[in-house]
């Protein structure tokens, strides 16, 4: 397991305990997290789990594929720092890891 804090955009935070091997998004839903929606259900087609990766964790996850980064162009309000949270599987080295949710997906 690995704690993962969830901040939504008004600034309220969750913190889930996520199985390794599961994705970010499926920790989020699992624990009841508004603010991804996850309608593909984690098949990187809907961009509804849309998230900020915090500055701090930017480098200590794989970089987006391209089937990712076509999907994250879609979103509203991009930023350097966004992902899709389906495409962030958990692993042990992820403890500790900070998103924040967009205002909108």
């Amino acid at each position: 397991m690995a704690l993962i804090k969830y901040i939504q955009h008004d600034g309220t935070e969750h913190e889930a305990d996520v199985a390794e091997g599961s994705s970010v998004m499926q920790g989020a839903v699992d624990n009841g997290i508004d603010g991804i929606l996850a309608e593909c259900g984690g098949a990187c087609s809907c961009a509804t789990c849309h998230v900020y990766v915090d500055e701090a964790w930017k480098g200590k996850i794989p970089d987006a594929d391209d089937m990712e980064k076509a999907m994250v162009e879609c979103v509203l309000e991009p930023k350097d720092s966004s992902r899709l949270s389906c495409q962030i599987t958990v692993t042990a080295e992820l403890d500790g890891l900070v998103v924040q949710l967009p205002e909108s997906q």
